[in-house]
């Protein structure tokens, strides 16, 4: 059985090692001729990760019958969130100098961007509203209506990925193809619940 507070640290402190072994990248000047793509994307990569292990949850737990698995989704939407803001930042920081004024240009010339920009704000919703005082202002019923805009945010992610390569789209592809498993596994399950267990909706942040 798990021990889910220890089990929750250890998941902590394993999501925290990329950023940690970026930091000491770029320490160590070992980030290649472009360090601005490097941590671009290193971070954008993450936030993919993390999105796609917390969309995987539920189908996982249902599937291998690992009950205590939905413990820790809530933590995996979080560090999905926290790489998805060190992905904007990096680009407003070291693309735009923090200049704000030049984003809606660039936006309108690069659609990546815009694409990647509202993959970032549908997740925005889901991070505020991940506490479970949150929870119960919504109503189970509107919080878990609004928690499904995980899944526009995973496909966003996607395809904000996909422009940004151009030529090698192994690895977005593979991202998609993941995600559209997923998503197939919880269309169907909805449809066809496994034995008396019925398949909750998607959250990204749901309560512990």
């Amino acid at each position: 059985m798990l021990h889910i507070p220890f089990s929750k640290f250890l998941l902590l402190i394993n999501g925290l090692v990329p950023l940690l072994l970026l930091l000491w990248d770029v320490y160590r000047d070992r980030v290649g001729a472009n360090p601005l793509e490097y941590a671009t994307r290193t971070t954008g990569m993450l936030t993919l990760v993390f999105l796609t292990l917390t969309i995987g949850v539920s189908p996982v737990r249902q599937v291998f019958r690992w009950n205590g698995l939905g413990k820790f989704r809530r933590m995996l939407g979080l560090f999905a969130f926290f790489y998805g803001l060190l992905h904007l930042l990096t680009y407003v920081a070291f693309d735009r100098y923090f200049n704000l004024r030049t984003v809606p240009s660039d936006v309108a010339t690069r659609p990546f961007i815009a694409i990647g920009l509202l993959a970032f704000f549908l997740m925005i919703p889901l991070a505020i509203t991940s506490t479970n005082t949150m929870v119960k202002r919504l109503g189970g019923k509107r919080w878990r209506t609004l928690h499904r805009l995980v899944y526009a945010a995973g496909v966003a992610g996607v395809f904000h990925f996909w422009l940004l390569v151009k030529s090698d789209t192994r690895l977005p592809v593979t991202f998609g193809f993941v995600l559209f498993l997923l998503l197939a596994y919880r269309i169907f399950a909805k449809f066809n619940p496994p034995g008396t267990t019925n398949v909750r909706a998607g959250s990204l942040f749901p309560r512990d």
